[in-house]
């Protein structure tokens, strides 16, 4: 059985999954509570990106500028893709 999480959390048990394959916990919340809204489905939407790989730094870090991730002036390359696949 799954622990409540409170209200924020829609799908704890979705929630827990995610957390023990090392997603953060903000990550985690999103997928949950995108899978529980019949409204959204996550699972159709994905897939239609330029994979980060392909970008050039210039691309990825203007991309970890828009979601606020600190420090991304002094990352490499690999160092962007990490943190904005973990963000």
């Amino acid at each position: 059985m799954a622990k409540d999480h409170g209200s924020q959390i829609k799908n704890d048990e979705t929630y827990e999954e995610l957390r023990d394959e090392g997603y953060s916990k903000e990550k985690s919340a999103r997928i949950a509570n995108a899978q529980a809204n019949d409204s959204q489905k996550p699972s159709e939407k994905g897939g239609k990106g330029e994979k980060y790989e392909k970008r050039t730094k210039q691309e990825l870090y203007d991309k970890a500028q828009e979601v606020g991730i600190e420090g991304r002036s002094k990352m490499s390359k690999d160092e962007l893709i990490d943190a904005l696949r973990n963000h």
